[in-house]
C-alpha cells in the first residue's frame, strides 16, 4: 500500500520541497491550499520527476468552520501530514494594526492548530499517524523586531508540545514533529540579509522534515547551530536582554 503524505500550505517554498522530499521516497501527495489549481505546474513536476501519485485540495487555513469538511473530503486520510502555514508580515503594520496583528496570529497559530487538532482526533480514532508542524526559533523568545509573529510561533509550539504529551501519553499511536527551522531563503525572507552559515535552503528544510518522520523525532532544529545560539539567547536575564537590539 503506497504511504501518503497531506502537504497544507503546498504553495510555500517549504511546503514544495517537502512534498519533493516525500515524492522522492515513493510517497502519494495531496497538496492542499488556497487557490490549490495554482499548483498545477507543482503536480505536473512531482509527477515528472518521481512518478507520483499528486492530488490538489482547497483549503483555508482561517476559515475554521470548513475544517471538518475538508478533511472528511480528502480520498484517503493521509499517513503524514506537514503544515507550512505561516504569515509574518511587517513588524510596524503588526504593531499598529489590530487587523495585521490578528492575521499573523491566526495564520500561524489558531488555523493551524485548528487543522491539526481536527487530522489529530482522525488518526487516534484509526491508531496511526505523524503531524508535522513548522514552527519558529522566533517563538522561542520576544524579540523586538518580530514579537507578534514570535508570539503566535510561540504558541503554536507550546501547541505542538502539548499535543505530542497527549497523545503519546494516551498510547494513540500518533506522533508529533515540531520543526524549527532558522532562517531559511524563501519568499517570505527575501530582501532580507541573512548570514549563509545560519540560513538553510527549502529543499534542505524538506529532507530534515522526511529524516525527522522516518526517525521518529519529537523537536529538531534543521541547522544544530541554532539549538546552542537559542539555548544562549534563552539564558540571557531579562534586565539585560530588554536592552539589547537583536
Amino acid at each position: 500500500m503506497t504511504q501518503s503524505v497531506l502537504i497544507i500550505g503546498a504553495r510555500s517554498d517549504i511546503g514544495i520541497a517537502a512534498a519533493r522530499a516525500f515524492a522522492a521516497k515513493g510517497y502519494a501527495v495531496q497538496l492542499a491550499a488556497r487557490n490549490a489549481p495554482a499548483l498545477a505546474d507543482d503536480r505536473k513536476d512531482l509527477i515528472a520527476r518521481y512518478g507520483a501519485q499528486v492530488s490538489l485540495h482547497e483549503v483555508d487555513a482561517l476559515d475554521l468552520s470548513s475544517h471538518e469538511a475538508f478533511v472528511a473530503g480528502l480520498p484517503v486520510l493521509p499517513g503524514v501530514v506537514v503544515c507550512t502555514v505561516g504569515f509574518m508580515g511587517e513588524q510596524k503594520q503588526n504593531e499598529t494594526s489590530l487587523a495585521e496583528m490578528a492575521r499573523v496570529m491566526r495564520s500561524n497559530f489558531e488555523g493551524p492548530a485548528s487543522l491539526f487538532t481536527v487530522l489529530a482526533n482522525k488518526m487516534v480514532a484509526r491508531g496511526s499517524g505523524t503531524l508535522v508542524g513548522i514552527s519558529s526559533v522566533a517563538g522561542e523568545r520576544g524579540r523586538a523586531a518580530n514579537y507578534v509573529y514570535g508570539s503566535a510561533k510561540a504558541g503554536f509550539t507550546a501547541f505542538l508540545s502539548g499535543l505530542r504529551n497527549r497523545l503519546a501519553k494516551d498510547k494513540t499511536g500518533v506522533h508529533v514533529v515540531t520543526v524549527l527551522p532558522g532562517f531559511v531563503r524563501t519568499a517570505m525572507t527575501q530582501g532580507l540579509d541573512l548570514p549563509a552559515k545560519l540560513t538553510a535552503e527549502p529543499a534542505e528544510v524538506g529532507n530534515a522534515i522526511f529524516k525527522a518522520v522516518e526517525k521518529g523525532k519529537d523537536v529538531i532544529y534543521v541547522r544544530p547551530v541554532w539549538q546552542g545560539i537559542m539555548l544562549a539567547i534563552r539564558k540571557i536575564p531579562e534586565f539585560q536582554f530588554k536592552k539589547m537590539s537583536i
